[in-house]
């Protein structure tokens, strides 16, 4: 029996939506402020990567906005689904945070949902097609509480965003999920742990002839699916089960309840969800294995009961990719 598609994932994944304990590295309340968005020279063409210089940190309390470079194409609306490339820096350290033109080339497709990061709707709705807009604001205000400490962006760091918006696209009414993985039955590796079912659904994982720990960002396919590939900036709908190495039991799962939706490949979700789920085709069934690092962070996730250590294990069955 198929279930309803929930709106968004409601687990501990999406990183804008956790209350992260990240020391950010930006200025007290004591501190003198820092500089406007006025201070930033942004340089380069519209559709190519912008050469960044700071002069000195950057005050990000209050949002600035300004279009470098005019666009003629039509007026981004909310809801649709775009095509862009953006650069994001810390105004604290001064440093790339993140840049699409380095990730992995092509530009990235995203709907503009309520669910997407909250700095790409504030640069794009109400902005033109061939647009360059920068953005100064706050981590709070750009990530939500938190910040992005995978990205190296504490809760009180100023965050500075050049996105190009390159098109839109039409919005194609989306394939309903599939009710479980469908494809082709692959050994997994045998680093991997078993699967613990009852009365078929997924309950938990046992690591008891599973290796330690490898470090490593790494994924082994128990079904490979027979849809499309997955492609970052599009929305999944997955069934998944979290476990720290070695556990007893899951942190999060969604195999009781409804399929989770989220963007792909845009920074919503942890950085190993993004790195090894796209690319993925519809219908397959995934185990993964995700460091601190590309976890969260050596902060952890005191919500979820997950230290700076620990070592994940998801798996993951994707249901749908629109």
């Amino acid at each position: 029996m198929s279930r309803p598609r929930s709106a968004a994932l409601s687990g501990v994944l999406v990183l804008s939506m956790l209350g992260l304990a990240a020391c950010g590295s930006g200025s007290s309340d004591s501190e003198e402020a820092g500089a406007p968005l006025s201070s930033v020279t942004i340089e380069g063409k519209q559709g190519a990567e912008p050469k960044v210089t700071f002069d000195g940190r950057l005050d990000g309390s209050d949002t600035e906005s300004e279009v470098l470079v005019e666009g003629d194409g039509d007026t981004v609306a909310d809801g649709q689904t775009v095509e862009a490339n953006w650069w994001i820096g810390n105004g604290f350290t001064e440093e790339e945070a993140q840049s699409t033109w380095t990730k992995g080339g092509g530009t990235q497709s995203v709907e503009l949902t309520k669910d997407v990061l909250p700095f790409l709707r504030e640069a794009m709705i109400g902005n033109q097609v061939g647009d360059r807009v920068v953005l100064l604001t706050s981590s709070d205000e750009a990530f939500g509480a938190g910040g992005r400490p995978d990205l190296g962006i504490g809760n009180k760091d100023a965050v500075l965003a050049v996105v190009d918006i390159l098109g839109t696209k039409e919005t194609v009414p989306p394939t309903p999920p599939l009710d479980g993985p469908k494809g082709e039955d692959k050994k997994p590796a045998g680093w991997a742990p078993t699967l613990i079912e009852k009365g078929g659904v997924i309950t938990g994982l046992d690591f008891t002839d599973a290796h330690k720990p490898s470090g490593k960002l790494i994924a082994t396919t128990l079904v490979k699916g027979d849809g499309a590939k997955v492609k970052a900036g599009q929305t999944l709908t997955v069934d998944y089960l979290g476990q720290v190495y070695d556990a007893k039991a899951p942190f999060d799962e969604s195999y009781s309840k409804e399929p989770a939706e989220f963007p792909i490949g845009v920074g919503q979700v942890i950085k190993g969800w993004d790195e090894r789920l796209v690319g993925r085709t519809v219908g397959s069934r995934v185990i993964l294995e995700i460091p601190p690092a590309d976890g969260y962070g050596e902060t952890g996730n005191e919500q979820a009961g997950i230290k700076g250590t620990d070592t994940l294990f998801f798996v993951v069955d994707i249901l749908a990719a629109n």
